[in-house]
């Protein structure tokens, strides 16, 4: 039942959120018993603690982020001082195909004839 719950005061702050209206415990269970939702007491107040501290367009801007390494941005390389000096295109990669290897009994030892 808890996971209904956390669903509904979830949606709850996203609406009040989308509303522009503060996102407080009382709203949230007002929003929650306005749907017909049971939920557990415990709940708005916790996510209305959660969305204080939160910024909720940052969380749903980086929904699914997953905390990966953040990503490189590839620039153009940056010329000597004096303006002299040309810069270099940046070296191309040669990916190697790799050929799929043949299944061979010789491998695994087992040889009708051995």
């Amino acid at each position: 039942m808890s996971s209904v719950g956390e669903a509904a005061c979830s949606y709850a702050a996203l609406i009040l959120y989308d509303d522009g209206i503060p996102i407080t415990a009382e709203k949230i269970s007002t929003l929650v018993k306005a749907a017909n939702v049971p939920v557990e007491s415990y709940w708005p107040g916790l996510f209305a603690k959660l969305f204080e501290k939160c910024n909720i367009e940052d969380l749903i801007t980086n929904v699914g982020a997953g905390g990966g390494g953040a990503p490189v941005a590839a620039g153009a390389p940056i010329a000597a001082g004096d303006g002299a000096g040309a810069a270099a295109p940046p070296p191309t990669e040669e990916k190697k195909k790799e050929e799929p290897e043949e299944d061979s009994d010789e491998d695994l030892g087992l040889s009708l004839f051995d």
